[in-house]
């Protein structure tokens, strides 16, 4: 089975007497009723909709002190210990990032995860994805190769067993922030939480709430995170994608043959239609639609309006 240490990960803990309503009442997703060692994906969002910060929040067996422990983007996981505890007011909870000290493990491929290491759970947006484990730092950062090399996602360097991890992802379609998003400047729908659990339509009030019920209902999502695949030299990440001409997205992490591109669907419907090429820095793309979508996608009889 394929393994990795994620040293991009970080881990914030939420624990207390009010920790799941609290969390509740902030995010995305249910969170309020997982089991223990079970996870969800989560976003938190601005008042306008869209993503502060994501990740996966899984919740602690009480033998092991309860509450919740978030799998977020290292570089992000102070801030959002920062932004949770200014939202914590009287709510009885303690919450710590714990990224020194916790570190973020991932197997996948079918057999059984490595046991006995830390806190292992599902990942909850594809079975596919494989296990996540938290677990203390040094022990996790033994799951994989720690040798640091060129990165072809074009973020920091990586091993070459966590090249391999991403490259999985972005062969099942599974967008990551901060490599296929910027946090501040997208909505749910437009990175596939609402596709993969992370949004639950069926709960009260959360921050940015409104605007993201109104998107659903109204089906106003125009951009979407689709995969990609190619041949021959890869684009660029960042590299602005043409939709019969037309600026319509962006690439964002790319690995054997295959993308991840911010489009909009609407162009890239026209374009098809058409008989217009999709392409970016000179590159052909081809768009590959996963089994987990729902919406009406590019190239299909109905046009893509969700």
């Amino acid at each position: 089975m394929p393994k990795t240490f994620l040293a991009d990960r970080g881990v914030v803990k939420v624990v207390g007497e009010d920790a799941r309503p609290f969390l509740q009442n902030l995010v995305t997703s249910h969170v309020e009723n997982l089991s223990a060692g079970e996870a969800r994906w989560f976003g938190l969002l601005t008042p306008q909709g869209k993503i502060l910060f994501d990740g996966l929040a899984v919740a602690v067996p009480q033998e092991r002190g309860g509450g919740f422990l978030l799998d977020v983007a290292r570089d992000q996981a102070g801030a959002l210990a920062k932004r949770l505890n200014f939202y914590k007011l009287r709510a009885r909870v303690i919450v710590e990032d714990l990224s020194e000290t916790l570190g973020i493990g991932v197997a996948w491929g079918g057999d059984a995860p490595p046991q006995g290491l830390g806190l292992a759970f599902a990942d909850p947006r594809l079975a596919t994805l494989g296990t996540r484990i938290v677990a203390e730092r040094e022990r996790v950062a033994a799951l994989g190769e720690d040798a640091l090399g060129e990165d072809a996602l074009g973020k920091d360097a990586l091993g070459k067993d966590a090249l391999a991890w991403h490259a999985h992802r972005i062969g099942l379609g599974v967008p990551e922030g901060g490599r296929d998003f910027p946090w501040n400047d997208a909505f749910p729908h437009e990175v596939l939480m609402d596709q993969l659990d992370g949004v639950a339509f069926d709960k009260g009030c959360y921050v940015g709430q409104e605007v993201v019920s109104r998107m659903h209902h109204r089906k106003t999502a125009r951009t979407r995170i689709v995969p990609v695949v190619f041949a021959g030299a890869a684009p660029p990440e960042g590299a602005e994608v043409l939709a019969g001409g037309k600026v319509s997205g962006r690439i964002g992490s790319v690995a054997a043959g295959r993308a991840l591109a911010s489009l909009r669907l609407d162009r890239a419907a026209e374009a098809l239609a058409a008989g217009e090429p999709i392409t970016a820095d000179g590159v052909a793309l081809t768009l590959d639609k996963p089994a987990f979508i729902r919406f009406p996608f590019p190239g299909e009889e109905e046009t893509p309006h969700e």
